[in-house]
Protein backbone atom coordinates (compact mmCIF):
# COMPACT_ATOMS: atom_id res chain seq x y z
CA UNK A 1 0.00 0.00 0.00
CA UNK A 2 3.00 2.36 0.52
CA UNK A 3 4.23 2.49 -3.08
CA UNK A 4 0.61 3.27 -3.79
CA UNK A 5 0.33 5.97 -1.94
CA UNK A 6 3.74 7.41 -2.67
CA UNK A 7 2.19 7.54 -6.45
CA UNK A 8 -1.08 9.14 -5.26
CA UNK A 9 0.98 11.51 -3.32
CA UNK A 10 3.42 12.42 -6.34
CA UNK A 11 0.29 12.62 -8.74
CA UNK A 12 -2.39 14.31 -5.92
CA UNK A 13 -1.01 15.67 -3.48
CA UNK A 14 -2.80 15.71 -0.08
CA UNK A 15 -4.82 19.66 -0.15
CA UNK A 16 -5.79 21.55 2.68
CA UNK A 17 -8.96 23.61 2.25
CA UNK A 18 -9.33 26.45 5.39
CA UNK A 19 -12.98 27.42 6.27
CA UNK A 20 -12.34 31.23 8.45
CA UNK A 21 -15.65 32.35 10.55
CA UNK A 22 -15.19 35.24 12.91
CA UNK A 23 -13.90 33.09 15.67
CA UNK A 24 -12.13 30.21 14.54
CA UNK A 25 -10.55 28.89 11.32
CA UNK A 26 -10.77 25.15 10.34
CA UNK A 27 -10.31 22.95 7.50
CA UNK A 28 -10.46 20.38 5.62
CA UNK A 29 -7.73 17.39 4.66
CA UNK A 30 -8.29 16.42 1.09
CA UNK A 31 -5.91 13.08 0.96
CA UNK A 32 -5.13 11.24 -2.40
CA UNK A 33 -7.15 8.57 -1.83
CA UNK A 34 -10.34 11.16 -1.88
CA UNK A 35 -8.93 12.90 -4.64
CA UNK A 36 -8.56 10.22 -6.71
CA UNK A 37 -12.47 8.67 -5.23
CA UNK A 38 -13.76 12.26 -6.36
CA UNK A 39 -11.97 12.21 -9.89
CA UNK A 40 -13.42 8.54 -10.84
CA UNK A 41 -16.69 9.77 -9.54
CA UNK A 42 -16.65 12.61 -11.79
CA UNK A 43 -14.98 10.69 -14.78
CA UNK A 44 -17.86 7.97 -14.68
CA UNK A 45 -20.81 10.90 -13.95
CA UNK A 46 -19.01 12.53 -17.18
CA UNK A 47 -18.77 9.11 -19.53
CA UNK A 48 -22.22 8.33 -18.88
CA UNK A 49 -23.25 11.95 -19.63
CA UNK A 50 -21.78 11.36 -22.54
CA UNK A 51 -23.02 7.98 -23.63
CA UNK A 52 -26.57 8.87 -22.86
CA UNK A 53 -26.46 11.50 -25.06
CA UNK A 54 -25.33 9.91 -28.07
CA UNK A 55 -27.99 6.88 -27.19
CA UNK A 56 -30.23 9.95 -27.24
CA UNK A 57 -29.15 11.77 -30.32
CA UNK A 58 -28.61 8.15 -32.27
CA UNK A 59 -32.04 6.87 -31.22
CA UNK A 60 -33.62 10.05 -32.48
CA UNK A 61 -31.81 9.89 -35.97
CA UNK A 62 -32.89 6.34 -36.00
CA UNK A 63 -36.48 6.82 -35.24
CA UNK A 64 -36.44 9.73 -38.10
CA UNK A 65 -34.78 7.56 -40.53
CA UNK A 66 -37.33 4.80 -38.98
CA UNK A 67 -40.47 7.11 -40.13
CA UNK A 68 -38.66 7.83 -43.33
CA UNK A 69 -38.22 4.43 -44.20
CA UNK A 70 -41.89 3.80 -43.24
CA UNK A 71 -43.40 6.40 -45.17
CA UNK A 72 -41.54 5.24 -47.99
CA UNK A 73 -42.41 1.90 -47.63
CA UNK A 74 -45.94 3.03 -47.26
CA UNK A 75 -46.05 4.93 -50.59
CA UNK A 76 -44.32 1.63 -52.29
CA UNK A 77 -47.16 -0.19 -50.93
CA UNK A 78 -49.89 2.24 -52.00
CA UNK A 79 -48.71 1.80 -55.15
CA UNK A 80 -48.88 -1.48 -55.20
CA UNK A 81 -52.10 -1.55 -54.31
CA UNK A 82 -53.15 1.08 -56.69
CA UNK A 83 -51.40 -0.62 -59.53
CA UNK A 84 -53.23 -4.23 -58.66
CA UNK A 85 -56.48 -1.82 -58.47
CA UNK A 86 -56.36 -1.24 -61.53
CA UNK A 87 -55.27 -3.79 -62.78
CA UNK A 88 -58.40 -5.29 -61.11
CA UNK A 89 -60.72 -3.01 -62.97
CA UNK A 90 -58.36 -4.32 -66.38
CA UNK A 91 -59.37 -7.78 -65.64
CA UNK A 92 -62.67 -6.85 -65.00
CA UNK A 93 -63.13 -5.25 -68.43
CA UNK A 94 -61.07 -8.20 -70.23
CA UNK A 95 -63.22 -10.51 -68.43
CA UNK A 96 -66.57 -8.78 -69.63
CA UNK A 97 -65.16 -8.69 -73.08
CA UNK A 98 -64.87 -12.21 -72.99
CA UNK A 99 -68.04 -12.56 -71.82
CA UNK A 100 -69.97 -10.25 -74.52
CA UNK A 101 -67.73 -12.37 -77.25
CA UNK A 102 -67.85 -15.93 -75.23
CA UNK A 103 -72.53 -14.97 -75.73
CA UNK A 104 -71.64 -14.05 -79.16
CA UNK A 105 -69.65 -17.17 -80.25
CA UNK A 106 -72.95 -19.54 -78.39
CA UNK A 107 -75.31 -17.14 -80.19
CA UNK A 108 -73.29 -18.13 -83.73
CA UNK A 109 -73.09 -21.83 -82.58
CA UNK A 110 -76.62 -21.37 -82.69
CA UNK A 111 -77.35 -20.03 -85.85
CA UNK A 112 -74.78 -22.81 -86.83
CA UNK A 113 -76.42 -25.53 -85.45
CA UNK A 114 -79.92 -24.26 -86.87
CA UNK A 115 -77.82 -24.38 -90.33
CA UNK A 116 -76.11 -27.78 -89.59
CA UNK A 117 -79.72 -29.39 -89.04
CA UNK A 118 -81.19 -28.08 -92.40
CA UNK A 119 -78.41 -28.71 -95.02
CA UNK A 120 -78.36 -32.42 -93.39
CA UNK A 121 -82.24 -32.72 -93.62
CA UNK A 122 -81.44 -31.32 -97.56
CA UNK A 123 -78.49 -33.75 -98.06
CA UNK A 124 -80.61 -36.13 -97.15
CA UNK A 125 -83.48 -35.30 -99.30
CA UNK A 126 -81.06 -35.62 -102.21
CA UNK A 127 -79.58 -38.56 -101.45
CA UNK A 128 -83.08 -39.98 -102.17
CA UNK A 129 -83.97 -37.61 -104.92
CA UNK A 130 -80.64 -39.54 -106.76
CA UNK A 131 -81.85 -42.21 -105.55
CA UNK A 132 -85.24 -42.23 -107.52
CA UNK A 133 -83.37 -40.84 -110.14
CA UNK A 134 -81.28 -43.46 -110.53
CA UNK A 135 -83.96 -46.04 -110.48
CA UNK A 136 -86.25 -44.17 -112.86
CA UNK A 137 -82.99 -43.66 -114.98
CA UNK A 138 -82.46 -47.89 -114.35
CA UNK A 139 -86.29 -48.95 -115.57
CA UNK A 140 -85.85 -46.32 -118.72
CA UNK A 141 -83.10 -48.34 -119.92
CA UNK A 142 -84.36 -51.53 -119.15
CA UNK A 143 -87.41 -50.12 -121.95
CA UNK A 144 -85.34 -49.14 -123.92
CA UNK A 145 -83.98 -52.36 -124.53
CA UNK A 146 -87.24 -54.31 -124.87
CA UNK A 147 -88.33 -51.35 -127.46
CA UNK A 148 -84.96 -52.39 -129.44
CA UNK A 149 -85.50 -56.23 -128.68
CA UNK A 150 -88.82 -55.98 -130.46
CA UNK A 151 -87.74 -53.70 -133.44
CA UNK A 152 -85.47 -56.29 -134.06
CA UNK A 153 -87.86 -59.41 -134.01
CA UNK A 154 -89.86 -57.26 -136.16
CA UNK A 155 -87.27 -56.26 -138.99
CA UNK A 156 -86.54 -60.22 -138.79
CA UNK A 157 -90.03 -61.27 -139.55
CA UNK A 158 -90.58 -59.19 -142.00
CA UNK A 159 -87.40 -60.05 -143.49
CA UNK A 160 -87.92 -64.11 -142.96
CA UNK A 161 -91.55 -63.29 -144.45
CA UNK A 162 -92.95 -64.70 -141.05
CA UNK A 163 -96.06 -62.44 -140.87
CA UNK A 164 -99.43 -63.31 -139.53
CA UNK A 165 -101.77 -64.68 -142.56
CA UNK A 166 -104.10 -61.75 -143.45
CA UNK A 167 -107.31 -61.83 -144.95
CA UNK A 168 -106.74 -59.71 -148.00
CA UNK A 169 -105.21 -60.04 -151.06
CA UNK A 170 -101.52 -60.19 -151.40
CA UNK A 171 -100.59 -57.04 -152.24
CA UNK A 172 -103.16 -55.45 -149.60
CA UNK A 173 -101.24 -57.59 -147.27
CA UNK A 174 -97.59 -56.24 -147.75
CA UNK A 175 -99.32 -52.81 -147.87
CA UNK A 176 -100.71 -53.42 -144.44
CA UNK A 177 -97.93 -55.12 -143.26
CA UNK A 178 -95.39 -52.30 -144.07
CA UNK A 179 -97.77 -49.71 -142.85
CA UNK A 180 -98.01 -51.65 -139.54
CA UNK A 181 -94.36 -51.71 -139.51
CA UNK A 182 -93.64 -48.26 -140.24
CA UNK A 183 -95.84 -47.32 -137.64
CA UNK A 184 -93.93 -49.05 -135.36
CA UNK A 185 -90.48 -47.99 -136.27
CA UNK A 186 -91.97 -44.88 -135.42
CA UNK A 187 -93.53 -45.31 -132.56
CA UNK A 188 -90.22 -47.09 -131.61
CA UNK A 189 -88.22 -44.30 -132.75
CA UNK A 190 -90.39 -41.65 -130.79
CA UNK A 191 -90.32 -43.73 -127.68
CA UNK A 192 -86.39 -44.36 -128.25
CA UNK A 193 -86.05 -40.69 -128.64
CA UNK A 194 -87.96 -39.54 -125.55
CA UNK A 195 -86.03 -42.30 -123.29
CA UNK A 196 -82.60 -40.78 -124.69
CA UNK A 197 -83.68 -37.35 -123.70
CA UNK A 198 -84.93 -38.57 -120.18
CA UNK A 199 -81.87 -40.79 -120.12
CA UNK A 200 -79.56 -37.37 -120.49
CA UNK A 201 -81.76 -35.09 -118.64
CA UNK A 202 -81.86 -37.93 -115.77
CA UNK A 203 -77.78 -38.24 -116.06
CA UNK A 204 -77.51 -34.08 -115.89
CA UNK A 205 -79.54 -33.93 -112.83
CA UNK A 206 -77.84 -36.49 -111.15
CA UNK A 207 -74.52 -34.43 -111.86
CA UNK A 208 -76.57 -31.45 -110.68
CA UNK A 209 -77.25 -33.34 -107.36
CA UNK A 210 -73.61 -34.95 -106.74
CA UNK A 211 -72.73 -31.39 -107.41
CA UNK A 212 -74.90 -30.15 -105.17
CA UNK A 213 -73.96 -32.63 -102.41
CA UNK A 214 -70.39 -32.31 -102.50
CA UNK A 215 -70.96 -28.70 -102.16
CA UNK A 216 -73.01 -29.36 -99.19
CA UNK A 217 -70.63 -31.44 -97.67
CA UNK A 218 -68.00 -28.63 -98.11
CA UNK A 219 -70.47 -26.50 -96.39
CA UNK A 220 -70.76 -28.74 -93.68
CA UNK A 221 -67.51 -29.48 -93.29
CA UNK A 222 -66.56 -25.41 -92.77
CA UNK A 223 -69.78 -25.76 -90.33
CA UNK A 224 -68.00 -28.35 -88.75
CA UNK A 225 -64.63 -26.85 -88.19
CA UNK A 226 -66.18 -23.78 -87.26
CA UNK A 227 -67.96 -25.13 -84.35
CA UNK A 228 -64.91 -27.53 -83.25
CA UNK A 229 -62.91 -24.18 -82.97
CA UNK A 230 -65.58 -22.46 -80.96
CA UNK A 231 -66.15 -25.08 -78.19
CA UNK A 232 -62.09 -25.81 -78.42
CA UNK A 233 -61.77 -21.95 -77.36
CA UNK A 234 -64.78 -21.97 -75.44
CA UNK A 235 -64.29 -25.16 -73.35
CA UNK A 236 -59.95 -24.88 -72.70
CA UNK A 237 -60.73 -21.78 -70.51
CA UNK A 238 -63.30 -23.07 -68.26
CA UNK A 239 -61.17 -26.35 -67.83
CA UNK A 240 -58.18 -24.46 -66.73
CA UNK A 241 -60.05 -22.25 -64.35
CA UNK A 242 -61.51 -25.27 -62.34
CA UNK A 243 -58.16 -26.50 -62.11
CA UNK A 244 -56.23 -23.18 -61.09
CA UNK A 245 -58.87 -23.62 -58.40
CA UNK A 246 -57.89 -26.91 -57.54
CA UNK A 247 -61.42 -28.94 -58.40
CA UNK A 248 -61.11 -31.86 -61.04
CA UNK A 249 -63.39 -30.57 -63.84
CA UNK A 250 -64.31 -34.08 -64.43
CA UNK A 251 -65.66 -34.77 -61.46
CA UNK A 252 -67.39 -31.00 -61.27
CA UNK A 253 -69.26 -32.35 -64.53
CA UNK A 254 -70.68 -35.48 -63.08
CA UNK A 255 -71.64 -33.83 -60.15
CA UNK A 256 -73.77 -31.23 -61.67
CA UNK A 257 -74.65 -33.92 -64.30
CA UNK A 258 -76.07 -36.29 -61.34
CA UNK A 259 -77.93 -33.17 -59.97
CA UNK A 260 -79.23 -31.88 -63.38
CA UNK A 261 -80.21 -35.64 -64.97
CA UNK A 262 -83.99 -34.80 -65.89
CA UNK A 263 -85.11 -34.24 -69.14
CA UNK A 264 -87.24 -31.41 -70.91
CA UNK A 265 -86.93 -28.26 -72.97
CA UNK A 266 -85.42 -27.84 -76.46
CA UNK A 267 -81.88 -27.83 -75.29
CA UNK A 268 -80.32 -29.87 -78.36
CA UNK A 269 -83.01 -30.43 -80.55
CA UNK A 270 -80.38 -32.47 -82.66
CA UNK A 271 -81.04 -36.18 -82.51
CA UNK A 272 -78.39 -38.97 -84.27
CA UNK A 273 -80.12 -42.36 -85.58
CA UNK A 274 -78.10 -44.73 -87.11
CA UNK A 275 -80.88 -47.18 -87.96
CA UNK A 276 -78.14 -50.37 -86.57
CA UNK A 277 -75.50 -49.06 -89.06
CA UNK A 278 -72.20 -47.64 -87.48
CA UNK A 279 -72.42 -43.58 -87.52
CA UNK A 280 -71.03 -41.41 -90.10
CA UNK A 281 -67.80 -39.23 -89.81
CA UNK A 282 -70.44 -36.37 -89.77
CA UNK A 283 -72.43 -37.90 -86.83
CA UNK A 284 -69.09 -38.57 -85.19
CA UNK A 285 -68.52 -34.85 -85.42
CA UNK A 286 -71.96 -33.91 -84.09
CA UNK A 287 -71.82 -35.86 -81.59
CA UNK A 288 -68.08 -34.43 -80.10
CA UNK A 289 -69.67 -30.89 -80.52
CA UNK A 290 -73.06 -31.56 -79.14
CA UNK A 291 -70.52 -32.93 -75.91
CA UNK A 292 -68.76 -29.70 -75.86
CA UNK A 293 -71.47 -27.73 -75.49
CA UNK A 294 -72.87 -30.01 -73.03
CA UNK A 295 -69.55 -29.49 -71.05
CA UNK A 296 -69.77 -26.04 -71.53
CA UNK A 297 -73.59 -25.40 -69.87
CA UNK A 298 -72.74 -27.92 -67.31
CA UNK A 299 -69.25 -25.48 -66.62
CA UNK A 300 -71.95 -22.77 -66.66
CA UNK A 301 -73.92 -24.31 -63.65
CA UNK A 302 -70.93 -24.83 -61.86
CA UNK A 303 -69.52 -21.41 -61.86
CA UNK A 304 -72.69 -20.04 -60.89
CA UNK A 305 -72.20 -22.40 -57.56
CA UNK A 306 -68.68 -21.77 -56.95
CA UNK A 307 -67.27 -18.89 -55.71
CA UNK A 308 -65.69 -17.31 -58.33
CA UNK A 309 -66.56 -13.67 -57.87
CA UNK A 310 -65.01 -10.89 -55.84
CA UNK A 311 -66.87 -10.29 -52.62
CA UNK A 312 -66.59 -6.64 -52.70
CA UNK A 313 -67.02 -3.69 -55.63
CA UNK A 314 -66.42 -0.95 -54.57
CA UNK A 315 -62.82 0.78 -54.41
CA UNK A 316 -61.10 -1.32 -51.46
CA UNK A 317 -56.92 -2.27 -50.13
CA UNK A 318 -55.73 -5.51 -49.85
CA UNK A 319 -54.57 -5.52 -46.22
CA UNK A 320 -53.83 -9.45 -45.84
CA UNK A 321 -53.22 -12.86 -47.52
CA UNK A 322 -54.32 -16.48 -47.16
CA UNK A 323 -50.68 -17.84 -44.66
CA UNK A 324 -49.59 -17.99 -41.71
CA UNK A 325 -49.16 -14.68 -39.75
CA UNK A 326 -48.13 -14.21 -36.07
CA UNK A 327 -47.32 -18.02 -36.06
CA UNK A 328 -51.29 -18.97 -36.58
CA UNK A 329 -52.64 -19.41 -39.61
CA UNK A 330 -54.67 -16.70 -41.34
CA UNK A 331 -57.13 -18.38 -43.16
CA UNK A 332 -58.82 -16.43 -45.48
CA UNK A 333 -57.97 -12.66 -47.21
CA UNK A 334 -58.60 -9.20 -45.82
CA UNK A 335 -60.23 -6.36 -47.60
CA UNK A 336 -59.89 -2.83 -46.25
CA UNK A 337 -62.87 -0.14 -46.98
CA UNK A 338 -64.77 2.45 -45.16
CA UNK A 339 -67.65 0.98 -42.68
CA UNK A 340 -71.04 0.18 -44.51
CA UNK A 341 -69.25 -0.78 -48.16
CA UNK A 342 -71.78 -3.39 -49.42
CA UNK A 343 -70.25 -6.83 -49.32
CA UNK A 344 -71.96 -9.72 -52.03
CA UNK A 345 -72.36 -13.12 -52.63
CA UNK A 346 -69.32 -15.17 -54.54
CA UNK A 347 -71.72 -17.86 -55.64
CA UNK A 348 -75.06 -19.57 -55.57
CA UNK A 349 -76.06 -20.97 -51.65
CA UNK A 350 -77.74 -20.83 -48.26
CA UNK A 351 -76.84 -19.00 -45.59
CA UNK A 352 -75.78 -21.32 -42.52
CA UNK A 353 -75.05 -18.85 -40.14
CA UNK A 354 -76.20 -15.21 -39.85
CA UNK A 355 -74.97 -13.27 -36.82
CA UNK A 356 -72.12 -12.71 -33.41
CA UNK A 357 -69.22 -15.67 -33.51
CA UNK A 358 -66.60 -14.87 -31.04
CA UNK A 359 -63.13 -13.17 -33.12
CA UNK A 360 -65.43 -12.91 -36.33
CA UNK A 361 -67.52 -10.41 -34.56
CA UNK A 362 -70.63 -10.60 -37.39
CA UNK A 363 -70.25 -13.37 -39.50
CA UNK A 364 -72.31 -15.02 -42.37
CA UNK A 365 -71.23 -18.47 -43.30
CA UNK A 366 -72.96 -19.54 -46.93
CA UNK A 367 -73.48 -23.32 -47.99
CA UNK A 368 -72.47 -23.65 -51.78
CA UNK A 369 -71.85 -26.67 -53.70
CA UNK A 370 -69.08 -29.58 -53.90
CA UNK A 371 -68.53 -28.80 -50.60
CA UNK A 372 -67.68 -26.11 -50.40
CA UNK A 373 -68.33 -22.88 -47.96
CA UNK A 374 -67.68 -19.24 -47.87
CA UNK A 375 -67.32 -16.91 -44.81
CA UNK A 376 -67.65 -12.95 -44.44
CA UNK A 377 -66.71 -11.69 -41.12
CA UNK A 378 -66.31 -8.51 -39.23
CA UNK A 379 -69.21 -7.24 -41.05
CA UNK A 380 -71.21 -4.08 -39.46
CA UNK A 381 -74.68 -5.02 -40.57
CA UNK A 382 -75.97 -8.49 -41.92
CA UNK A 383 -78.71 -8.63 -44.81
CA UNK A 384 -79.71 -12.29 -44.91
CA UNK A 385 -81.22 -15.08 -42.39
CA UNK A 386 -80.20 -18.37 -41.89
CA UNK A 387 -82.02 -20.66 -44.32
CA UNK A 388 -81.98 -18.13 -47.17
CA UNK A 389 -81.07 -18.82 -50.61
CA UNK A 390 -78.99 -16.30 -52.51
CA UNK A 391 -77.02 -15.61 -55.67
CA UNK A 392 -74.50 -14.77 -56.75
CA UNK A 393 -74.18 -10.69 -56.52
CA UNK A 394 -76.76 -10.39 -54.00
CA UNK A 395 -75.94 -8.19 -51.12
CA UNK A 396 -75.78 -9.74 -48.13
CA UNK A 397 -74.05 -7.17 -45.27
CA UNK A 398 -72.20 -4.26 -45.01
CA UNK A 399 -68.24 -4.15 -44.57
CA UNK A 400 -67.47 -3.02 -40.44
CA UNK A 401 -65.14 -3.72 -37.74
CA UNK A 402 -66.80 -6.08 -35.52
CA UNK A 403 -64.98 -8.63 -33.07
CA UNK A 404 -61.51 -9.20 -32.92
CA UNK A 405 -60.25 -6.37 -35.66
CA UNK A 406 -57.77 -3.77 -35.66
CA UNK A 407 -60.13 -1.63 -38.19
CA UNK A 408 -62.65 -1.63 -41.01
CA UNK A 409 -62.02 -4.36 -43.35
CA UNK A 410 -63.84 -7.69 -44.37
CA UNK A 411 -62.33 -11.17 -43.62
CA UNK A 412 -63.13 -12.96 -46.32
CA UNK A 413 -62.73 -17.22 -46.10
CA UNK A 414 -63.00 -20.29 -48.66
CA UNK A 415 -63.41 -23.55 -47.44
CA UNK A 416 -63.63 -26.88 -49.48
CA UNK A 417 -64.84 -30.17 -47.39
CA UNK A 418 -63.92 -28.09 -43.90
CA UNK A 419 -60.40 -27.19 -44.84
CA UNK A 420 -59.78 -23.61 -45.34
CA UNK A 421 -58.39 -22.67 -48.97
CA UNK A 422 -56.66 -19.55 -50.28
CA UNK A 423 -59.44 -17.16 -51.35
CA UNK A 424 -56.77 -15.46 -54.43
CA UNK A 425 -56.76 -19.04 -56.08
CA UNK A 426 -60.54 -19.07 -56.73
CA UNK A 427 -60.50 -14.90 -57.72
CA UNK A 428 -57.87 -15.33 -60.28
CA UNK A 429 -59.30 -17.82 -61.58
CA UNK A 430 -62.32 -16.46 -61.98
CA UNK A 431 -60.78 -13.58 -63.30
CA UNK A 432 -59.49 -15.07 -66.42
CA UNK A 433 -62.41 -16.21 -67.58
CA UNK A 434 -65.56 -14.22 -66.29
Amino acid sequence: MKPLHATLEKRLPERRIFLRTDDETRYVRLSSEIQLLVWSIGCLVIGWTIIATAIIVMDSIGSGNFRAQAERDQMIYEDRLNAMSEERDTRAAEASAFQERFKAAMGQISIMQSELLASEAKRRELEAAVTTIRTTLGRIMDDREAAREELADLRASLENGEMAPLAASPEAEVVDAVDILAEALAKTATERDLMSEDAALALARAEELELEMRLMEERNDAIFRQLEEAMLVSVEPLDNMFRAAGMNPDQLIDQVRSGYSGLGGPEFMFQMSTRGSEPSPDELRMGTILDSMDRINMYRIAAERAPFAMPVFDSYRFTSGFGQRWGRLHAGSDFAAPVGTPIYATADGVVTHAGWLSGYGRLIKIRHSFGVETRYAHLNAIRVEVGQRVSRGDRIGDMGNSGRSTGPHLHYEIRVNGNPVNPMTFIRAGRDVF
